[in-house]
């Protein structure tokens, strides 16, 4: 089975900043929700736990796993959206024809990133062959597969995994520390 987690809560979280691959930490909240979830989900079986190499992403898999014998392999794939010169932009949507913003409202539209940013079929090349390269193979071995990741990436990874079209991209949406179980076409 595949499953996969958001980081933790960051102080930029809590502010409504775009974090894409700014490295911010989790803040005491966000390490609180880890360790809730590393309760809350004691009994699921995970073989190989892969991260995005961000340290909220790291420090959440760490403290989901702590006590566990699950090896953690970072992947650079792994990382969230690059969001370039709107990274650190507090509460987007409250600016007019912010451009980041057609990205969130409208996914499918957003076919030319911002300065240093990342397009979505960029997001998608990267999840994708991360998909088919490291998890597909051990998902046919049997293996339980862990991805601890970001909001946008993790749901690369959904619509690649469900067959989704790019404008049902936010329709999941994805709550920090929260498990979800994918079934992974093999």
């Amino acid at each position: 089975m595949l499953y996969i987690i958001r980081h933790g809560k960051t102080d930029w979280n809590a502010k409504h900043k775009i974090q894409g691959k700014t490295d911010i930490p989790l803040n005491e909240e966000g390490r609180q929700m880890a360790k809730e979830a590393r309760e809350e989900y004691k009994d699921v079986h995970f073989d190989v736990c892969f991260c995005s190499p961000l340290i909220r992403a790291k420090e959440t898999a760490e403290l989901l796993l702590s006590g566990r014998d699950v090896p953690i392999i970072v992947d650079d794939r792994l990382k969230e959206m690059g969001f370039g010169i709107y990274e650190g932009i507090e509460n987007s949507f409250s600016i007019p024809d912010c451009p980041i913003n057609v990205f969130f409202f409208h996914p499918e539209e957003y076919t030319v990133p911002v300065e240093g940013g990342e397009s979505v079929e960029e997001l998608f090349a990267r999840t994708g062959e991360f998909l088919r390269e490291r998890v597909k193979p051990l998902l046919d071995e049997g293996k339980d597969v862990l991805i601890v990741g970001h909001g946008a990436m993790n749901l690369s990874i959904v619509c690649q995994v469900k067959k989704r079209p790019l404008s049902e991209f936010w329709k999941e949406g994805i709550p920090n520390c929260k498990l979800q179980a994918l079934e992974m076409p093999l």
